[in-house]
């Protein structure tokens, strides 16, 4: 690869399908990578009585799960992961480039609100997509649960609580990841060309850049992230109080009840770190996979 390329130009001219083949590739790396730190997580935001099933933290989460349950407990849903990334991440990628390119973003200068539009309409599309596979993952992901295959998990959740608990968390995740996705590529393109004004290739820039962008996205929306698990998790517990949640609403009802305002921080750390690097890994392997595939 030549030392100086036309790097973020590769935008506008890649084509459609070279950004959304390349924002599939990517999406799939990035949540595959970081999979065991997102199953703690879901373990973190649980609300359970259960001694077994409470954690102090990462490091203890880890060493609890990995000595009594197995390393493989760690990676259990990610085939629900990688089946929906691919897709999602490419309708993502795709409808950005797009949007961002029909509203003005690749224009000169910092176009913040042309950059904060196309990150959000694309967040609505691939959340349409993702989100049944969000809630398969993070049922496979909880303690003690009794889905080893994404199939058994999807046709029980579907015998037993309908079609629409695949889609229950949907207006949450949408609360969250659209504003999520604005600020996640508002600094990343910030970030990237006060690092990198000549738009020369550099994936230090990309790394650092989509690290920063992922950690600040990733910490402001946790409060969110606790009510999406709570809602996504709900089939698996007795406490028919959050049984019969409802939305969003008696998600943070039921949080606020049960832990104050310290509950919309479970989870921060973990959060926080799985997006500085899965998000770094993720815009690197999109423009890595976007330069690659065009030349």
């Amino acid at each position: 690869m030549a030392d100086e390329i036309e790097y973020e130009a590769l935008s506008p001219n890649a084509g459609l399908m070279v950004n959304m083949f390349a924002g599939s590739l990517a999406g799939i790396t990035e949540h595959a990578v970081m999979f065991p730190i997102d199953s703690i997580k879901t373990r973190m935001q649980v609300f359970t009585t259960s001694p077994a099933a409470i954690y102090s933290g990462v490091g203890n989460a880890f060493t609890r799960i990995s000595s009594t349950e197995g390393m493989r407990a760690l990676w259990r849903g990610v085939s629900s992961v990688i089946l929906g990334a691919g897709p999602a991440h490419a309708v993502h990628f795709g409808a950005y480039e797009a949007i961002k390119e029909l509203a003005g973003g690749n224009e000169a200068g910092n176009q913040v609100v042309a950059t904060a539009a196309a990150g959000a309409c694309a967040t609505v599309a691939s959340d349409a997509l993702m989100n049944p596979f969000d809630v398969i993952k993070q049922r496979m992901q909880v303690h003690n649960s009794e889905f080893r295959s994404v199939w058994t998990c999807a046709r029980t959740v579907y015998a037993q609580e309908g079609f629409g608990a695949f889609y229950i968390s949907y207006p949450t995740t949408l609360t969250m990841t659209v504003p999520f996705t604005a600020a996640q590529f508002t600094v990343y393109e910030h970030v990237k060309k006060i690092l990198n004004p000549t738009n020369s290739y550099s994936p230090l820039t990309h790394v650092f850049a989509g690290g920063v962008s992922g950690a600040v996205a990733g910490a402001i929306t946790t409060p969110l992230d606790v009510a999406k698990t709570l809602l996504q998790t709900r089939g698996t517990t007795d406490d028919q109080q959050i049984r019969h949640a409802r939305g969003m609403v008696d998600a943070f009802r039921i949080i606020w009840q049960r832990d104050g305002l310290r509950g919309f921080g479970r989870g921060l750390t973990p959060r926080v770190l799985t997006f500085m690097p899965s998000n770094a890994l993720c815009w690197l392997s999109y423009e890595f996979f976007k330069a690659a595939i065009r030349d």
